[in-house]
């Protein structure tokens, strides 16, 4: 018989839901059927599995690039070619290896090339192959698994709104299945971007393990020109992160936010694409005069071709790899400390490409719903096995989830739900209390959850009471039904929130 205790240590459980949920399991374990058990063992693995983020966005706009950001090493192909067609899982491993694995549910290994990349061809039958798992020895992978999905092009206004017709099965399986979904977009959302999205909605809305948590990133962000965005002045970065606030408040509430990143330059600086010879080549960069400096950067033909001292083919390589804005990064880290290591180089151009941020508020934000999103599908699949199994099992296991659910505990359960008739559109609510559902369930900090990041503990603990109070009003007096259901979820929150405080303060 299969061991449920080492089931559950070879990961971490998510939080107090979750290990309710394989409590239940080991439970009922020694009473159930083989099947159930069996199936039980299954609820388990997917409990302590790391984080799935699935990764999602329009054909060029840089998603593979993210993806390799993201797991710390140039593996996915970022050329249009076999592999961005299909869904690639990107996990941990004590070996690298690819799985292929094909229609009939079987599979084949497949090495990395010379270069460690996902192979440019597979060499059989694309229609015969379902995805593709890669297995790496990175060890950002030990907390989190990188789903990379197809890139998605243009998209016809009277289909894409069809989710069937906007992802393949294969990919809407591998979005259902993940706790986050990074969407990525480039400087205009277009109509199809709100349709992809309210397709990922689409593909999950039934799905107890259906990403709510979703984060879309401004990517390629120093490709924006300053002049275009009121009040950058003549600020790149700047310029970018107020094009990301207008595109949050375009895709609101289909995304938590919209974050600024540079692909390319978190790529080079996370992998081995930033080598010493290239910290040293923007050293020779940093000593050339401002005004040969300021002439090369204005292009990227320019940079190229411009008669200097450092060969054609090294400033070719710097452009690969760092594109101007990362050359100018990279030119302000050496002349503002011109003993900087080519480590602490490397480290400002990854804080540079705003990688840190994304991988922050994916930490925090699942942090803050994992827990509940994977004690929700456990619990889905554990009442579809006892659903199959017989009557007397059936009863015994229903029995356990209704007492389950009388727990402290299981009011996350209420907030995700929440979260998804909001996020969907399913519950029609103001922006600004939509706004605030989605900051009162999106987020483990107090503070931030009660939106009054610098104040005291006092002043919170009266604001969370308040609003405790004003949503319980709402619900009784000025919602509809439907918006009455998300009201009651909001003040329960509030008040555990002015609980909690209380306690602190006893």
């Amino acid at each position: 018989m299969l061991n449920m205790t080492a089931v559950t240590e070879q990961g971490t459980l998510a939080g107090p839901l979750s290990r309710s949920v394989a409590d239940l399991c080991h439970r009922l374990h020694p009473q159930v059927g083989a099947a159930t058990a069996a199936g039980f063992s299954q609820v388990l693995r997917r409990l302590s599995a790391p984080l799935q983020v699935a990764v999602a966005g329009r054909i060029k706009s840089g998603k593979s690039t993210l993806v390799n950001a993201l797991i710390g090493r140039r593996v996915a192909p970022t050329g249009v070619g076999e592999c961005t067609r299909l869904v690639t899982r990107f996990q941990y491993g004590t070996v690298d290896r690819i799985e292929v694995v094909l229609t009939d549910g079987t599979t084949r290994v497949l090495p990395f090339d010379a270069d460690g990349m996902i192979p440019a061809s597979l060499g059989m039958d694309l229609a015969a192959v379902s995805h593709l798992e890669a297995y790496l020895t990175s060890a950002m992978l030990k907390d989190m698994t990188v789903i990379d999905t197809p890139g998605l092009g243009s998209l016809d206004e009277s289909s894409a709104a069809r989710a069937d017709e906007v992802l393949d099965p294969t990919s809407r399986a591998a979005v259902a299945g993940a706790e986050a979904v990074l969407y990525v977009v480039t400087q205009s959302v277009r109509a199809d971007d709100r349709q992809a999205l309210a397709a990922f909605t689409a593909a999950t809305a039934n799905r107890a393990a259906g990403p709510v948590n979703a984060i879309a990133v401004l990517n390629k962000a120093d490709t924006v020109a300053p002049e275009s965005v009121t009040g950058a002045d003549g600020d790149t970065w700047l310029a970018a992160s107020l094009l990301a606030e207008s595109q949050a408040a375009a895709l609101r509430p289909k995304v938590a936010g919209v974050l600024p990143v540079i692909g390319l330059l978190a790529e080079s600086a996370e992998s081995d694409g930033f080598t010493a010879a290239d910290a040293d080549a923007l050293r020779r960069m940093s000593e050339l005069d401002d005004a040969t400096l300021d002439t090369m950067l204005v292009s990227a033909d320019i940079f190229a071709i411009w008669d200097c001292d450092i060969p054609a083919g090294t400033r070719t390589r710097l452009l690969d790899r760092l594109d101007l804005y990362g050359v100018q990064c990279g030119v302000d880290a050496i002349r503002a400390e011109p003993d900087i290591v080519a480590g602490a180089l490397r480290r400002a151009l990854k804080d540079a490409s705003g990688l840190d941020t994304v991988r922050e508020r994916l930490s925090t934000v699942c942090a803050a719903r994992a827990d509940g999103i994977k004690a929700a599908a456990a619990l889905a699949s554990i009442t579809a096995l006892a659903h199959a199994a017989d009557p007397a099992e059936r009863s015994r296991v229903r029995d356990a989830i209704e007492v389950l659910l009388t727990r402290q505990e299981a009011h996350q359960l209420r907030v995700l739900e929440a979260l998804t008739l909001v996020t969907s559109g399913a519950v029609d609510l103001p922006d600004d209390l939509a706004d605030e559902v989605l900051r009162v369930g999106s987020n483990i900090d107090v503070s931030t959850q009660l939106g009054l990041p610098d104040a005291d503990r006092e002043r919170l603990t009266a604001h969370a009471l308040e609003r405790a109070g004003w949503w319980r009003s709402f619900a009784s007096f000025g919602a509809t039904p439907a918006q009455s259901r998300v009201a009651h979820v909001v003040h329960r929150a509030y008040f555990l929130i002015w609980q909690r405080l209380n306690q602190q303060q006893g």
